[in-house]
């Protein structure tokens, strides 16, 4: 039988150190908000889209490079530099079926969530203690430790 490959894009939201989480409505496990990439959707385009939807929030992308555009001569159509992702998985979703999933990590400029009617309501805002002691698939908590230290309110990250 055929594997089909979806590209999804997923973002760790960060704020005040902690990061959201969301229990899946259809798995029941704890995961970072995102979705599939529509046609001719950027990825970070729906990473915003999809945390706009599923939390309400205004966020930040972490950026990796500050440059974001660049033309060789004066004139030519510039090229817009992409907000790379942080990683790029590729996530088994069942025995035939596989997301290449975009993930990107983010700064909430609140933590009040607004999710739009039919999106999931059970959201948490978790410390890295938490994150440490809930039963938590192991990648999602690395991930989930990494945006927390990237994004850590301390540091100047972007």
């Amino acid at each position: 039988m055929e594997i089909t490959r979806h590209f999804t894009a997923t973002t760790f939201i960060v704020y005040q150190n902690k990061v959201l989480l969301h229990l899946h409505k259809k798995l029941g496990i704890w995961i970072p908000v995102g979705g599939h990439i529509d046609r001719d959707e950027l990825p970070e385009e729906t990473a915003i889209r999809e945390i706009k939807e599923e939390t309400g929030l205004d966020v930040e992308l972490f950026w990796h490079d500050k440059a974001k555009r660049i033309s060789n001569k004066a004139g030519e159509q510039a090229v817009k530099i992409l907000n790379r992702p942080v990683h790029i998985l590729l996530e088994d979703i069942n025995l035939y079926h596989q997301h290449i999933d975009f993930i990107y990590y983010a700064k909430a400029y609140s933590n009040k969530l607004n999710p739009e009617e039919g999106e999931t309501k059970n959201l948490k805002w978790l410390t890295i203690e938490d994150i440490q002691n809930m039963d938590i698939q192991n990648n999602e908590k690395v991930l989930a430790k990494e945006a927390l230290y990237l994004l850590n309110d301390s540091k100047l990250t972007y």
